[in-house]
């Protein structure tokens, strides 16, 4: 062998010695998920009649397991994979909080400025709306109600939709003083969707699909139902009198609410959100927003002169995010809920570990998903699921 075979194969031996055992590993976690996280899904979805779901779970900036399970619709041929689209409900919000946080960074808006300074025909039948701030609004304590109906027999497409919103709620009134406390709002972040729309001058949904989506090839998702793949897109289901799952009589979508509800993704485009918030706002060397910035939005309100969290809230909130504890570790996630459809997102940023989720239907139960997801991140057995 002359000396430049021999140094070749050298180089190929280290490089296969080196990459080997990354390869045993990658194996050896797909298959502790597979032989222990599957099963317990398996289990629940037997047990709770569920049509379908799709999940996925990170670790060190990589998505480790990813599955769907069940069917698309009830009655239909199409099985759940992990680019099925779900309607992603209430995980949108973290979407405005960030295109908020962009705007702030490049002085366009500023957090403790009264929203109506933004949209001057924002008005409700309480004098006290005029004090209401930015901030209040993404950390739930201005003090709006919320959405009553949703109108998703009657959804809206037009660009227009969400300014009309706005200016229907001039006979709303508010439930305390702004500041006051907290009080979950899906209103307040209809109201944030337009204040983004009038100071960057797209409507909302572009600016989300321009600033987030596509710098992060999140390339399945959007807020547009009209531009989903329809080959890739679920459908929501309930449950009768007799606990029997039926396909919903509406898909929940309607323009008006795209802040609060009407991002359509799926788990492998979630985990790259996942993993480009654990990273302090950055992905592939793409960042949509500066470290310092998105430190800010994991911070607790009540710790920034905000008001404390309501008994009734499990944990305090931030600009936007939930932040909690799992096991003595630093969670922060967002949950979602609308007809037909539960979400979930779950991270522990310090371990690099998040675990997202979504199902085509609506009722109680499910929740136990996330722990045991987590559980078997975090190398333990998860807890047996509960009667």
């Amino acid at each position: 062998m002359t000396r430049t075979r021999l140094a070749l194969a050298i180089v190929v031996g280290l490089a296969l010695a080196s990459t080997a055992p990354s390869a045993r590993l990658r194996a050896q976690t797909a298959d502790r998920y597979q032989s222990t996280l599957q099963p317990w899904i398996e289990h629940l979805l037997e047990r709770e009649r569920r049509p379908g779901l799709a999940i996925a779970v990170v670790e060190e900036n990589r998505v480790v397991y990813a599955h769907g399970f069940g069917v698309k619709r009830l009655g239909k041929d199409g099985p759940i994979t992990t680019r099925s689209l779900f309607h992603m409900a209430s995980i949108t919000k973290p979407f405005v909080a960030t295109s908020l946080m962009q705007l702030v960074e490049k002085g366009k808006v500023d957090l403790d400025a009264p929203v109506v300074h933004y949209l001057p025909y924002f008005r409700m039948a309480d004098e006290r709306y005029r004090t209401i701030t930015v901030r209040q609004m993404v950390t739930h304590s201005s003090g709006m109600p919320d959405v009553d109906d949703y109108e998703w027999d009657k959804p809206q497409y037009d660009d227009g939709s969400l300014e009309r919103y706005v200016r229907s709620l001039g006979d709303r009134k508010l439930l305390f003083a702004p500041g006051e406390k907290f009080r979950y709002s899906n209103m307040a972040f209809e109201i944030l969707g337009d204040v983004i729309a009038k100071v960057s001058g797209q409507s909302f949904d572009d600016y989300v699909q321009d600033q987030i989506l596509t710098p992060l090839r999140m390339t399945d998702s959007t807020l547009l139902v009209r531009r989903a793949d329809a080959q890739l897109l679920t459908w929501g289901h309930e449950v009768d009198r007799q606990g029997r799952p039926f396909p919903s009589r509406v898909f929940p979508y309607n323009r008006i609410h795209s802040p609060s509800s009407n991002l359509h993704s799926n788990v492998l485009d979630m985990a790259r959100w996942a993993i480009a918030n654990m990273n302090h706002g950055e992905l592939d060397g793409r960042r949509i927003l500066q470290a310092s910035t998105h430190e800010l939005m994991w911070k607790r309100a009540r710790d920034l002169g905000g008001p404390p969290p309501a008994p009734s809230t499990p944990s305090p909130v931030g600009i936007s995010w939930f932040l909690g504890e799992y096991r003595g570790t630093a969670m922060v996630g967002h949950s979602g809920g609308d007809t037909g459809y539960a979400t979930d997102l779950a991270m522990l940023p310090e371990k690099k570990i998040a675990v997202v989720w979504m199902m085509n239907s609506d009722w109680r139960g499910g929740r136990g998903l996330t722990p045991a997801a987590l559980d078997v991140a975090l190398g333990r057995e998860p807890q047996p699921l509960q009667p």
